[in-house]
């Protein structure tokens, strides 16, 4: 069984862990987080590993999983390779949704000269809560670029904890990743400013939260039931753009910045609205 460190233990790399270890995927050697509590927490919780905090104690494994922010790969890679932390012919792969393996590369050209094999590996999850995520992990799709070899092994590893694998390229990473971020990170902005939009014409907060709920999950399930065009309601979908355009300056009037955001979702909803079933 391989080796793994894990370099910033956090949600992903408290979910990941913990999985790999449960189902005999790999032999999780160090884990590494800044913090004494949180390193000793993720330790806890993957139920193996030795937690550290310091670079120079870390030994070198088979397999080092990156789950840094990304604008601190450059930097950490630099400490992983300035301390010999990193094995030579080994595997190296962080789970970054926006950056590639060729960014690893580009920013830490030295990797070069230790032959390591690198990837990225992207679970199209949220991992808001580790232990939920561990349970309900089975069938998340999970995205992988990098080299053949590397791509070899994570598929297995990842498979092996019941991820689907999709190939994807470097080139397209940044792209791939923006559609994680509308359905997701903006998503939940989204209905942040529903909520906050029903409380400014006086609804109360658990009320407001209820109604954005039951429209909200109405609408996500027709679109995966009936798909984008056949779910679209509402004015724009109807024509009333009267409507519309004296809704969009209300809420201009309201919040200048939930106005922009208004008038962004208005073209390209009308573009949905030409590809969907006239109303009746």
């Amino acid at each position: 069984m391989r080796s793994l460190n894990i370099i910033g233990a956090g949600r992903v790399g408290m979910t990941l862990g913990h999985l790999f270890v449960r189902y005999e995927v790999f032999n999780i050697l160090q884990i590494l987080n800044t913090q004494k509590d949180r390193s000793l927490m993720a330790s806890a919780f993957i139920t193996q590993g030795e937690a550290i905090t310091d670079l120079h104690f870390l030994k070198p494994a088979d397999v080092t999983m990156l789950c840094v922010p990304d604008d601190a790969f450059g930097s950490v890679v630099d400490s992983l390779i300035e301390v010999n932390a990193l094995k030579r012919d080994s595997i190296l792969f962080h789970c970054s949704g926006a950056k590639s393996s060729q960014d690893l590369i580009t920013q830490n050209p030295a990797l070069l000269a230790l032959n390591l094999e690198v990837a990225s590996v992207h679970p199209v999850r949220s991992f808001a809560e580790p232990r939920i995520a561990a349970e309900v992990f089975k069938d998340t799709i999970c995205s992988v670029e990098g080299s053949d070899l590397a791509q070899t092994v994570l598929t297995a590893a990842f498979e092996k904890i019941g991820a689907k694998i999709i190939r994807i390229t470097a080139e397209h990473k940044l792209l791939y990743h923006a559609g994680s971020v509308f359905a997701s990170n903006y998503l939940v902005t989204l209905m942040d400013t529903a909520i906050a939009a029903y409380r400014a014409a006086g609804i109360d907060a658990d009320t407001a939260s209820q109604m954005a709920h039951s429209l909200a999950l109405g609408s996500l399930n027709n679109v995966f039931k009936i798909g984008t065009s056949a779910a679209l309601t509402g004015p724009i979908k109807r024509g009333d753009m009267q409507t519309v355009v004296k809704q969009a300056a209300q809420v201009s009037a309201w919040d200048q910045n939930q106005g922009q955001l208004y008038q962004a979702f208005i073209q390209p909803t009308l573009n949905l609205a030409k590809r969907s079933t006239p109303s009746e």
